[in-house]
């Protein structure tokens, strides 16, 4: 099968990063880097220097085993490329900017969820890209509209760009079930879509990282080529340091490089070098057995109390026997929950119980707990009764 990016050229190696990594690599004990200013500690963990154009190497390995698998197909066939990015935000506008530049079918446009996070549809056009919405969100049944994101996707033009969260969309908290995934899966490849996944909270919706990441591995298993924009912010606690990643799933390795180097290119023009504190930081514990065995049950711990503050607020709601249906609240996964409340219900949350939520009446779980879900459940049943 033709890869969509096989006219993508390889892009020339940045001299004076070429000379630094070149240096770096140089085993004899007398070498000298005459390139710049060149500082040497003993302490190599002190070591303050740029990172490479592409990011911290084993970061970037680590992040495409952790979302791809160990046993990922394109890993071992050196297919699975990838590039450090200013966390999920920055990897989403790398793998846009550089569709923008070298996508073949010219013109074509982006297609994000209704609703989607905000930033998509600014990073999208930001670089030039034609944005419209396939339907996600079905208020009805406060479920996924399938049937509507299934047309959108067969009617859109051929080799069109389909944006997905592979795990706890936000902001509706509702994930397709594997059986939607495959006839998702179905209507892109029969149009022969390009897709990218955008994952900020993988193990942090299920609490298990390989159940949040199925959608993904899916794809590549069916031999998609696509992108997938991976976050630290939410599953590492790493807000401020923007640790995220683009992992690149290509036809066969010489396009991933080519895709690389242009990515690279990209990348020196707008933040030269990724910063690596949080890097480290990810990089050390997806790399030892007992740090990672202990970040999983600690995402499982933070998962689970989500869950349970589900389960809290529909057991208050239907105690109070508040009008309408709550199933959605326990059925939707991950940080956000979309209530279903209107924007008048909302003011009326904020004004008279100091309750703040976004005025499509998304809520984020995480600030609920025990002291203050009956609290919240009394405001809705309120809200739902009187207004």
């Amino acid at each position: 099968m033709a890869s969509i990016f096989e006219n993508v050229p390889t892009a020339p190696e940045d001299v004076i990063f070429a000379l630094s990594a070149a240096y770096k690599a140089d085993t004899v004990p007398e070498k000298v880097n005459l390139g710049a200013d060149q500082i040497l500690v003993n302490d190599q963990s002190l070591d303050h220097e740029y990172l490479p154009i592409l990011g911290l190497d084993s970061f970037r390995k680590a992040s495409v085993k952790l979302i791809l698998g160990a046993d990922s197909k394109a890993i071992a066939e050196g297919r699975a490329g990838s590039a450090q990015c200013i966390s999920g935000t920055g990897a989403v506008y790398t793998g846009a900017r550089f569709l923008s530049l070298h996508y073949p079918i010219k013109g074509a446009t982006c297609y994000i969820s209704k609703p989607t996070w905000a930033n998509h549809r600014a990073i999208f056009e930001g670089v030039g890209i034609p944005v419209k919405e396939y339907p996600y969100w079905d208020p009805v049944s406060r479920g996924l509209d399938l049937k509507g994101m299934l047309a959108t996707m067969e009617e859109a033009p051929n080799g069109s760009i389909f944006l997905m969260h592979p795990c706890a969309h936000n902001p509706t908290g509702v994930d397709p079930t594997p059986d939607q995934w495959k006839q998702i899966a179905d209507a892109l490849e029969a149009k022969g879509h390009f897709t990218f996944f955008d994952t900020a909270y993988q193990g942090f919706a299920s609490g298990s990282l390989d159940k949040d990441a199925y959608s993904v591995r899916y794809f590549a298993e069916r031999g998609f080529e696509m992108f997938i924009a991976q976050s630290y912010s939410k599953n590492f606690g790493l807000y401020s340091e923007r640790a995220g990643n683009l992992t690149i799933v290509a036809r066969t390795p010489e396009i991933k490089k080519s895709i690389e180097s242009q990515i690279a290119k990209i990348q020196r023009a707008v933040i030269s070098n990724p910063p690596a504190y949080g890097a480290r930081v990810v990089s050390t514990v997806l790399n030892d057995e007992k740090l990672y065995s202990e970040w999983e049950d600690n995402l499982s711990t933070m998962a689970n109390r989500i869950i349970d503050m589900r389960k809290a607020v529909f057991e208050e709601l239907t105690r109070l026997g508040t009008p309408g249906t709550w199933d959605h609240i326990v059925s939707q996964i991950g940080m956000f929950s979309f209530t279903g409340l209107t924007t008048p219900q909302v003011k009326v949350m904020k004004e008279k119980y100091h309750i703040y939520l976004t005025d499509n009446g998304r809520i984020s779980m995480a600030g609920l707990n025990t002291g203050n879900c009956k609290y919240f459940a009394s405001a809705v049943d309120d809200v739902v009764r009187n207004h």
